[in-house]
């Protein structure tokens, strides 16, 4: 997909020509899973695939949005005056709406505003945050807002916490409005300091299980309490503040097993988190696969997040040659898995697993080399 796919799309549905145009990366993480919310690290990348908006002012208060990817729910309109959410799609952009309104940014007029992309709804590459961002971008590009592309993540993760009702970390918009190409971004959520880490000697291929989650239904929010109760117990400012022996120290303060397993995974993947950056900084990639290995085994057993599917993923990649390492990647409960590799080896990797999965589930899944790249930008036309 590229830019000008949209721009003749806006152009068919709204007769005219675009103001500003966009795009917005999804993310893959490579380390650092339900660490962001517990003060964290994360290891995160932008990816090549993602969203694409074009829009323009209009000289009235309505709020017209058409998506490609959605053509079934027709053109979703909502007035300045009124931006109650309508519950699809279309409620992501216009929480950012009223997320910049909250931020001191009050839209002075409507506008027009078509999306399109090749991101897998659901699949777990923060399709909503690519939204969000992309939104973001598009409102300062319009109507010429000094704001940053930090400030543009924050605002994109108020929305979706306050208005959307999914209590996300930073990670997802950080990665998408700060994302650069051909590197990994090793994010401290606790201060919002980062680093980019050369990642340019091994593939990434993404295999989608095609197991459908949604986060806002899903049993994200209740980790999110166990972690919290958690902290509680161990009377720290966050779980990541905790090294592994500390952790080991103090645990018993926790008295219901659940908040304990959780507060597991939190404190060893944020260490994994750590040593998987300088394992990449190093060039070790054996070393990076085995950390990845390692952190899905606690997502699945001691975070409760992955799945039959993603299991079955993870260990047949496991079993292939040119395989560094796999894991689950996302909130969970389906979704994606990530798995890096020797160069030259996505083929034979792509048909093995494709042939595996359809004979155990009776159904393909899709398989998605990607490339890193860049945060989210406008784009001249």
């Amino acid at each position: 997909m590229n830019p000008l796919h949209t721009i003749n799309g806006f152009e068919a549905i709204f007769q005219h020509s675009p103001e500003a145009v966009c795009f917005a990366p999804g993310r893959v993480n490579l380390m650092g899973e339900h660490t962001d919310y517990n003060g964290g690290y994360v290891f995160p990348c932008a990816l090549h695939l993602g969203i694409y908006g074009a829009a323009i002012r209009r000289t009235d208060r309505m709020l017209c949005f058409f998506s490609a990817n959605f053509p079934h729910t027709g053109m979703v309109t909502y007035s300045l005056d009124d931006l109650a959410l309508k519950g699809c799609w279309a409620d992501y952009p216009v929480s950012v709406i009223r997320a910049f309104a909250a931020f001191g940014y009050p839209l002075s007029s409507g506008m027009e505003v078509y999306f399109s992309g090749d991101l897998p709804d659901g699949a777990g590459l923060s399709s909503s945050a690519a939204l969000e961002v992309a939104t973001g971008v598009l409102l300062r590009s319009l109507f010429a807002l000094p704001l940053t592309q930090q400030e543009l993540a924050l605002i994109g993760q108020f929305a979706e916490n306050r208005l959307i009702g999914v209590n996300c970390g930073i990670m997802d918009q950080f990665v998408c409005a700060m994302g650069q190409s051909g590197h990994a971004l090793l994010l401290d959520t606790n201060t919002l300091s980062y680093q980019y880490v050369p990642l340019e000697q091994a593939d990434l291929v993404i295999v989608n299980s095609g197991v459908r989650h949604s986060l806002a239904s899903s049993s994200y929010n209740d980790r999110r309490r166990e972690c919290e109760t958690a902290r509680a117990a161990l009377e720290v400012p966050t779980l990541c503040s905790l090294t592994e022996e500390t952790f080991a120290d103090r645990c018993h303060k926790i008295s219901d097993e659940t908040c304990r397993r959780r507060a597991h995974h939190v404190v060893t993947e944020n260490q994994r988190t750590l040593r998987s950056a300088q394992a990449l900084r190093q060039g070790d990639l054996a070393a990076f696969g085995c950390l990845m290995n390692a952190s899905h085994a606690s997502l699945r057993d001691d975070y409760e997040v992955s799945c039959e599917e993603l299991d079955f993923l993870v260990d047949t990649a496991r079993s292939l040659s040119g395989v560094y390492g796999a894991r689950m990647t996302g909130g969970g409960f389906g979704g994606c898995t990530v798995n890096l590799m020797e160069p030259n080896t996505t083929e034979p990797f792509a048909s093995a697993i494709q042939n595996a999965y359809q004979m155990r589930y009776h159904r393909t899944p899709f398989i998605y080399p990607v490339r890193i790249g860049n945060g989210a930008h406008t784009i001249d036309y």
